[in-house]
């Protein structure tokens, strides 16, 4: 082959290999990622069909972690399990495809945290209480079973990890120049940290809202994620 043929190859070959990891280099840690973006709304979904079927259900009485229980109740803890797994995948994705800057360490590990409270959540049901499911007291227990109590604690501390997942990402969006995202993100954080406070007034359908907010926030970055692979993903 002629040399300067040689010559005017390489350079091709070289940009072409070097295009290929901003598309499409890393499939692993895009499948990944594409967990991530599944989970909310595949979570949501299946909660809100429960929340619309399962007779004596009323989300303004009664809070999501009650759907584990009854004959029905696989459906949630599968439903807990199955985005716990999805954004355990997500948070290794995202270690995978931060490059460095801030946040790189500690993004996807409170996104692990919030992926381990979701399975907690689901291997360990919530007692029974506020008539449901059916026979269960009219009001809270008084005396809580071990599940009970691990359920209790477990998940609303992983969703203390997301609120602050949100503010290292938002740290690292504002590093990378995306000031208008890291400010949306902020507010998202402020808003999943209010709606979860624990005071009665609509408590059960707050606790919901901050769940769908917060998963909506998760979908929206792992897209961002995915449409900038070359800037993101680690060499």
């Amino acid at each position: 082959m002629d040399s300067r043929t040689t010559q005017r190859t390489a350079p091709a070959t070289q940009e072409a290999a070097e295009r290929r990891p901003a598309h499409a280099a890393d499939r692993l840690t895009r499948s990944l990622v594409t967990a991530g973006a599944v989970a909310g709304p595949l979570f949501v979904v299946v909660a809100v069909v429960q929340i619309v079927t399962r007779e004596g259900f009323d989300l303004t009485r009664h809070p999501l972690s009650l759907l584990s229980l009854g004959d029905l109740g696989w459906v949630q803890i599968t439903n807990f399990i199955v985005a716990g797994v999805l954004m355990l995948a997500f948070a290794v994705g995202t270690r995978r495809s931060l490059g460095a800057g801030p946040g790189r360490r500690w993004a996807p590990l409170l996104f692990a945290v919030y992926a381990a409270g979701l399975i907690i959540g689901g291997a360990f049901t919530a007692d029974p209480a506020l008539g449901f499911p059916a026979g269960a007291p009219s009001g809270y227990p008084t005396e809580w079973t071990v599940h009970g109590t691990v359920h209790a604690i477990a998940p609303p501390l992983s969703f203390l990890a997301l609120v602050a997942a949100t503010f290292v990402v938002a740290k690292r969006l504002s590093w990378e120049g995306h000031r208008t995202a890291a400010v949306w993100t902020r507010v998202v954080g402020i808003a999943c940290f209010m709606l979860t406070l624990p005071f009665e007034l609509w408590i059960s359908v707050r606790l919901f809202l901050g769940i769908a907010v917060a998963f909506a926030w998760i979908t929206a970055y792992a897209i961002s994620l995915l449409r900038e692979p070359g800037q993101r993903i680690a060499r």
